[in-house]
């Protein structure tokens, strides 16, 4: 897929991946990049010829293992990358399937936390703004 925004731009998609707890109430999944050491929702790099909707289920899967169902296009996400900018586009997606997570050299650790609360443990301002985007269209 080419970049719509006419530079050098990498493109990326995720999700802000949600299951009910066993009270009903919304739990978010975030995940812990070892590289970066830091918390954040799943995502990753568009592959040749990939959609952002394909792209944003295949990171949740292979980052989490979980399959998806996505829900509600969420703001997109800019910030820059080693001099690059960087575009994550992003969706509410609730799990269809059981966790499966596995450890790896890029994902060390899956963790759910109430979404009320899940501020308290992502690691950058963007994905703040994007769970309260998420709670506003999902709750």
């Amino acid at each position: 897929m080419n970049d719509d925004d006419g530079d050098d731009t990498i493109l990326a998609a995720g999700c802000v991946l949600y299951r009910r707890g066993a009270g009903g109430g919304l739990e978010v999944c975030l995940v812990y990049r070892p590289k970066y050491d830091d918390w954040s929702f799943p995502k990753g790099k568009l592959e040749p010829g990939e959609t952002l909707e394909e792209a944003a289920v295949r990171e949740v899967a292979e980052e989490t293992g979980h399959h998806v169902s996505l829900g509600p296009r969420l703001p997109t996400v800019r910030y820059t990358v080693g001099g690059r900018p960087k575009r994550v586009d992003y969706w509410a997606a609730e799990t269809t399937a059981p966790d499966t997570f596995t450890a790896t050299r890029e994902i060390g650790a899956l963790a759910w936390h109430p979404a009320s609360i899940a501020h308290h443990h992502l690691t950058h301002p963007h994905d703040h703004t994007l769970l309260t985007a998420f709670l506003t269209h999902v709750l």
